[in-house]
């Protein structure tokens, strides 16, 4: 593979013990999350990230400004372990990107969290759609190689998704896909789909050796 793209929110940091710990604890943050993932992953086009926070917050019975809260603890994001060693490791050979369903400002804030040196964030305020949305994982393919270096196509980079709905969004649109999924979540046929499905993001480098 010519490039490595990763989700974010997901794959490389631990996004959901912050939700929960926001909710007030882990039954009320994940019934949040999954609302929130759901309605982003039916709306396609981009709207605000911070509606799509609080209404997800309101639909479970939690306060609309949990949204608010998020965004203020932003930077308490932790990245899963050894995330960082792992990425500069990989981009020593090859351009890593993230292509992330969040507004640019929190997308570049969390990004910076990882710290890896990215050749690119792209996030859906700035495709204009939420994934699973091909357009999304195409500009993160297609920012990938900047400037005049040419443009690998999808069936040459890798995709490392967070969630199973990330394993079927990236698939159709033509990436080969891996699935970082180190809780273990229940992913129904995504792990069928996905090339392979790792607990560690180490695992990563014997799968682009």
């Amino acid at each position: 593979m010519r490039a490595v793209l990763f989700d974010l929110l997901s794959a490389l940091l631990d996004s959901w013990s912050l939700w929960d710990d926001i909710a007030g604890g882990a039954a009320p943050g994940r019934r949040w999350r999954m609302e929130y993932l759901q309605r982003t992953y039916a709306v396609g086009a981009y709207v605000p990230y911070h509606d799509l926070v609080a209404d997800s917050a309101g639909a479970v019975g939690l306060p609309r400004t949990l949204a608010d809260e998020l965004e203020d603890r932003w930077d308490e994001l932790s990245p899963w372990p050894r995330a960082g060693a792992v990425l500069r490791g990989l981009a020593r050979d090859r351009p890593i990107g993230v292509a992330t369903n969040c507004s640019e400002v929190l997308g570049q804030r969390a990004a910076a969290l990882v710290d890896a040196p990215f050749t690119s964030v792209v996030t859906a305020e700035a495709a204009g759609c939420y994934k699973p949305d091909p357009r999304i994982y195409r500009a993160g393919v297609e920012a990938l190689l900047p400037g005049g270096g040419g443009t690998p196509r999808a069936d040459e980079v890798l995709f490392v998704a967070g969630s199973p709905l990330d394993v079927h969004g990236a698939t159709r649109a033509g990436l080969t896909v891996v699935w970082h999924n180190p809780t273990r979540m229940p992913g129904g046929g995504a792990g069928r789909v996905a090339l392979h499905v790792i607990h560690d993001l180490r695992e990563l480098r014997s799968i682009l050796a």
